[in-house]
This record gives structure tokens, C-alpha cells and sequence, in this order.
């Protein structure tokens, strides 16, 4: 696999089926954290303060993930759970046909963003 240098490389490179989902996290993300640098490390986008991924997003074979801080998914776990949703110590796995509901991508992402200067 190329080195992926962009979110829309990135995008553009996933599986046609996920491509919607990650362009949705992609602009819940930038709205969320607009002082956030866009950023790709490891091959995988994600968005940076101050040097601090706060949040990053993936597309594997036959799903995707949205990638926070410890902390945040700690906090939210009864709300994920009620989502239907599995999370994992750093991230939650999700299909397009159950993805994350919005307001929850934006509270996971506005706690996770607590205590980073920016």
C-alpha cells in the first residue's frame, strides 16, 4: 500500500462502501475541532493540537473505527453501548450500515479534546 499523505487520499483509497462514513467523520471532526491540525501518522488520518492526536479514523476490510483518547471513551462507555456500539481502551469499531450517531461522535470527540492546550 502507497503512503497515504491526505485525509482525501485517504478517503479516496478506502473501500467505495466506507468512503461516506469516513467523509462524515471527517467533517464532524474538522466542525468539532476547527483549531485542529489535520495530520496522517501511521497511515491513518487523524486531527492534531498543540501535538496531541485527539482524534483519528480508519477503514479496515469490513469495518471502520474512530480512534479518541483513553479518557473519552472511558466516559462515554454506557453511551456507546446503548448505540450498539463496541469500543475498545482507544477506539469503537463501526460498519456504514451502524454507524455512529452523530451527537456521539461530537461528545466522544469534544471530551477527548479536554485538557489539550489550543
Amino acid at each position: 500500500m502507497a503512503e497515504i499523505v491526505d485525509h482525501d487520499a485517504y478517503i479516496a483509497s478506502a473501500p467505495e462502501a466506507f468512503q461516506p462514513a469516513l467523509q462524515r467523520l471527517r467533517e464532524i471532526l474538522g466542525r468539532v475541532l476547527p483549531e485542529a491540525e489535520e495530520i496522517v501518522a501511521y497511515n491513518m488520518p487523524g486531527f492534531t493540537i498543540d501535538g496531541t492526536v485527539v482524534a483519528s479514523y480508519a477503514a479496515f476490510s469490513k469495518q471502520c473505527g474512530l480512534y479518541l483518547r483513553p479518557h473519552a471513551l472511558a466516559e462515554h462507555a454506557e453511551d456507546i453501548a446503548a448505540a450498539g456500539l463496541k469500543a475498545t481502551k482507544t477506539g469503537i469499531t463501526f460498519t456504514p450500515r451502524t454507524p455512529i450517531p452523530d451527537d456521539l461522535v461530537e461528545q466522544l470527540v469534544r471530551t477527548s479534546r479536554e485538557g489539550v492546550e489550543g
